[in-house]
């Protein structure tokens, strides 16, 4: 079984550097040139035969469009990011001195919950739940979701690497393409 996992391109608020999970924002206009420029010089994954997911979310189903055309797929709101609550599309420079923040922060950020939010602990958990769903069918895919998602997939797949979620997490538009029989992977 092949899993590709596929990061959206970049929209403003990435751009912005601000909270973004349960956003919805598109693709910005540089996130998809930057898209269509990276499809010339990095080999996509072929994905004739795959089963395609999406997060559903606008950023997602751009991405898809963008590289792949109009192709059938389903969506799976699991594979969505974390939801930052009263964080989201905000900076830290402009939360840096709010005590919500600074509590949420403070500690252990995998197990602190954003006020109206989730964790990242909550999240991983999602989308396990998800991912093991999706294990069962024993069918290539290609999903194409966020970065903390797939931080999540990949440290969960690959736990020996002892990776954090940042060091798993690509760039926009980038990903991971993993042969789940052999236990390997690439970055593209």
């Amino acid at each position: 079984m092949k899993l590709v996992l596929l990061r959206h391109g970049a929209t403003a608020a990435n751009e912005a550097h601000v909270y973004c999970g349960a956003a919805d924002p598109g693709l910005s206009a540089e996130g998809k040139t930057a898209l269509i420029n990276r499809q010339k010089t990095c080999r996509y994954p072929e994905i004739c035969g795959m089963h395609v997911i999406t997060s559903g979310m606008k950023r997602c189903e751009e991405t898809l469009a963008v590289l792949y055309g109009d192709v059938p797929h389903e969506t799976d709101s699991a594979f969505r990011e974390m939801d930052f609550g009263v964080f989201e599309m905000r900076s830290y420079e402009e939360l840096k001195t709010d005590p919500l923040y600074l509590d949420w922060i403070t500690g252990d950020n995998e197990t602190n919950i954003a006020p109206g939010g989730e964790s990242g602990e909550i999240m991983t958990q999602r989308v396990h739940a998800a991912l093991e769903r999706l294990l069962r069918e024993d069918r290539d895919v290609l999903l194409v979701t966020h970065g903390g998602v797939i931080a999540a997939i990949m440290s969960d797949l690959f736990p020996a690497e002892k990776k954090n979620r940042y060091e798993w997490q690509p760039a926009p538009g980038g990903g991971y393409a993993a042969d789940l029989c052999d236990m390997r992977y690439v970055r593209f």
